[in-house]
Order: C-alpha cells, then sequence, then structure tokens
C-alpha cells in the first residue's frame, strides 16, 4: 500500500467516525430537549403552590420519560453496542442529568433514594455494562449529587410556603447522603469534585433548620404522620 492509499484509508475511516459522532449528537440534542422540558415540569414545585401539585408534576414528569426511552432506543441503533466508552462523552453529561430527574422524582413521591436499577428501568437502559447501554455507576452518582444540590433549594422553598417539617425531612436525608458518599472512595476528579459541593448543601440545609428551631417553627413529624 502507497503512503496516499494508506492515508485516503485513514480519512474514510475518520470521516465514517464523524458521521457516527454526527448521528449521536443530534439524538443527545433531542435527548437534551426532553431532559430541560422534565426540568421545567419539576420547577414548578419550587413554587410557593407548587407542594400541592407535586403528585402530578410526577406524573407529568413520568410522561416524559417515555419521550426519553424513544430517544435512548434510537441512540442505541447509532454505534455498535461494544464501542460503549468510545462514545460515552457525547451523552454522559445529559445522562447524569437524567438521572438527576429520575433521582428527584422519586424523591418527590417517596421521599426515598433512588437505585441504580430504578433509575435505569425510568430511562429504558441497562445497569450491568455486558447487556449494552448501561447506565455507569459513576453517572448515577453524580445523578443523585446533582439531586442533593436541588433538594437544598427546595429545603429554603418549603419554609417560604410554609411547610416547616419538609426541611428537617430533607436534613435528614441528606445528611444519610452525606454519610453513604463518605464511604466511597472517588476517584473521578469530577465527581470527587461534585461530592465537595454536598458539604455546602448540608451546611446550606442546617442553616435553614436552626433558623426555624431558633424561631420554634422546627418540630419533628410523629410517627405515622404524613408526609
Amino acid at each position: 500500500m502507497s503512503v496516499t492509499e494508506m492515508f485516503s484509508y485513514i480519512q474514510g475511516f475518520l470521516s465514517a467516525d464523524q458521521d457516527v459522532r454526527e448521528d449521536i449528537r443530534k439524538v443527545v440534542q433531542n435527548l437534551e430537549q426532553t431532559a430541560r422540558e422534565i426540568l421545567t415540569v419539576l420547577q414548578s414545585v419550587h413554587q410557593p403552590s407548587g407542594f400541592r401539585e407535586i403528585p402530578s408534576k410526577c406524573a407529568k414528569a413520568r410522561e416524559l420519560f417515555c419521550t426519553v426511552r424513544t430517544h435512548i432506543s434510537d441512540l442505541k441503533t447509532k454505534f455498535p453496542m461494544e464501542q460503549y466508552y468510545r462514545f460515552h462523552e457525547h451523552w454522559r453529561f445529559v445522562l447524569q442529568r437524567l438521572a438527576f430527574l429520575a433521582a428527584f422524582v422519586i424523591y418527590l413521591e417517596s421521599e426515598a433514594l433512588v437505585t441504580r436499577e430504578e433509575v435505569a428501568e425510568i430511562l429504558g437502559i441497562e445497569v450491568v455494562r455486558e447487556k449494552g447501554f448501561h447506565l455507569d455507576v459513576e453517572d448515577y452518582l453524580a445523578g443523585v449529587l446533582i439531586m442533593a444540590s436541588e433538594l437544598s433549594r427546595l429545603a429554603v422553598n418549603s419554609v417560604t410556603a410554609g411547610d416547616y417539617s419538609r426541611p428537617l425531612r430533607i436534613s435528614n436525608f441528606i445528611n444519610e447522603l452525606d454519610s453513604g458518599f463518605r464511604l466511597l472512595n472517588l476517584k473521578n476528579d469530577p465527581l470527587r469534585k461534585r461530592y465537595d459541593g454536598l458539604k455546602y448543601d448540608v451546611k446550606k440545609i442546617e442553616e435553614v433548620v436552626y433558623d426555624l428551631s431558633i424561631r420554634g417553627l422546627a418540630k419533628e413529624p410523629e410517627s405515622g404522620e404524613d408526609k
């Protein structure tokens, strides 16, 4: 093979790779748009009247996750599945955002921490790498940490809405979450930096709870009391 033929072959390979990446980018753009729509729906819970609308907003978000699953099914067709990590950077950010949105929905519905398996089911993807398009554990953890920041905001807005018990429940949840993350030896730099932000979320929520305490408004929910 001559030098010209060799570089012509390389150019063909590069062109094919760029075509795949462009197809992936188009689907990811659709995913990002749907993620923005879900976020817009869920952001309304921060309004004074939003707490009464939590069930309906979560139901609407779940409807939009059907669209997410459709886009992900399309994404799966754009590249060989064994090359998942070769193209992972294209959808990593939006997958983390979607993991956050799924985690936020589950928290609003049950005040529980979503599992990686639950997120994967909501998104219509796998947990086990060998089974194909899957939710990487670090993407799941990043989504959970984004949710923590959203809950710190929710704690503040709960007070504005006159819901004084919710910040205490959020505080207990975030403290448990922080304890869990302390058990992990995080070597992923972006994930470790995002975890550093959790410390500020904990402090912010503690300040809200403290303010409620000195005003005599903090009251632990009684056993069996509705959330």
